[in-house]
């Protein structure tokens, strides 16, 4: 492996962001774009916020914000203002990563910054967007999950309701919708010289991201004859999505002597394959079952003859077993043990504690026969400013001082 030229080097983001949605561009730093964090004076308190804190700082700010380059500007002064637009003039994109019009009420609008560049992306992520009634609602990242579903209350023993813990859908996938409309309207201005408008929502992501239960549901609103099961289900109509799981038996989690497994041999030839793997063709001589999708629902006596098999051996013989016999049959981690396994540690990992301040995971996209570069620790607050306007603006000491004497640099 050699170390690479990043593969958005070369490309420049202006950032303004509070919170979750900085992760926008983070797996844009990742490969290589250069992304300038542009912050207040007070900056941006995700530094403070959540657990846990690692050494005075949260992991979160550590993660969303590695590799990006921290530039303190008054934007509501007029020198603050035009660094700004000297900041976007040459850059590729600019992301408005809080409320939607946050910018425009500075006189920083899409439509300000593209008379000087008419070329620049404009992308906004925000809660629940720049339209419909919740708008301006104040929001944090689980409030998206909760609003396209993904959430469901639970109670405790005392009839309290909380949240039960759960993947954060919204807070991710918003930010790799946005990642990925960042790069197709690059490739736009790039080939067109024209720039764009943007904005998205992380609750509409979320939705998006969970879109095979909704869509099942809509489904299902239509006549029978017209929406049905599959045909091994003898096109009974299941609950959506993995709710229909609970009642499956060759699709199933199953103990083993040391943990959990999921099993997964809802197709013939996989299922032929472990009864005569395991030395049980009994069991496929008796339930066959069909080609495709046959989770044999609800087979108690399949589902009990299973429970003792799988009981006989550890998580890794099983994995083994699966490998050498062609069958589906896959490791149960939790987000404690994941570590341990053999897959990650081979393939995702770690980027390092010394370099980043936390134990953060790697970028998972690999370029073949290179590696990425590490990513700088995430900036203290205004870290580079001096730096950028040097760099990039090309700003004189003097310049710079007097700037910041007129209170354009907080």
């Amino acid at each position: 492996m050699t170390t690479t030229a990043a593969p958005l080097a070369g490309v420049r983001i202006i950032e303004c962001s509070l919170l979750g949605p900085a992760g926008i561009t983070t797996p844009l730093a990742d490969l290589g774009a250069e992304v300038i964090k542009v912050e207040s004076p007070s900056g941006d308190y995700v530094r403070e916020m959540t657990w846990p804190i690692v050494e005075g700082t949260s992991l979160m700010h550590l993660h969303l914000n590695r590799g990006k380059r921290s530039v303190v500007l008054d934007l509501k002064s007029d020198d603050g203002k035009a660094l700004f637009r000297e900041l976007v003039d040459g850059a590729d994109v600019v992301v408005e990563a809080m409320r939607p019009g946050a910018l425009a009420r500075l006189g920083l609008g899409y439509e300000q910054l593209a008379e000087g560049n008419p070329k620049v992306v404009f992308v906004t992520i925000s809660g629940y967007g720049a339209t419909g009634p919740y708008q301006n609602l104040p929001s944090h990242g689980i409030a998206f999950d909760t609003w396209a579903g993904i959430v469901s209350p639970a109670y405790d023993d005392d009839g309290f309701c909380y949240l039960p813990e759960h993947v954060s859908i919204g807070i991710n996938a918003g930010p790799l919708f946005g990642a990925l409309a960042i790069l197709a309207g690059v490739i736009q201005a790039r080939a067109t010289g024209t720039g764009s408008q943007m904005e998205l929502a992380q609750s509409d992501a979320a939705a998006a991201f969970d879109w095979y239960r909704s869509e099942t549901w809509k489904a299902y609103e239509r006549p029978d004859d017209e929406v049905t099961g599959n045909k091994s289900d003898g096109y009974e109509r299941r609950a959506p999505g993995t709710a229909g799981m609970r009642e499956g038996v060759r699709y199933q989690c199953y103990d083993a002597a040391d943990g959990h497994v999921l099993f997964m041999a809802s197709e013939q030839a996989f299922w032929k394959n472990f009864c005569e793997g395991a030395g049980r063709m009994d069991l496929f001589d008796k339930w066959p079952g069909s080609k495709y999708a046959d989770h044999a629902r609800n087979n108690r006596e399949l589902q009990a003859e299973l429970r003792d098999i799988f009981k006989t051996k550890t998580c890794a013989e099983w994995i083994a077993f699966a490998t050498e016999h062609n069958t589906t049959i896959a490791p149960v981690n939790t987000p404690k043990t994941i570590a341990a396994d053999p897959q990650f540690q081979d393939r995702l990992g770690w980027l390092p504690r010394e370099k980043l301040g936390a134990d953060e995971l790697a970028f998972p996209v690999k370029v073949v026969g290179h590696e990425l570069p590490v990513p700088a620790k995430a900036p203290e607050l205004g870290q580079h400013t001096e730096a950028v306007l040097k760099d990039v603006l090309h700003k004189r000491d003097d310049e710079i001082a007097g700037l910041r004497a007129r209170g354009a640099l907080g």
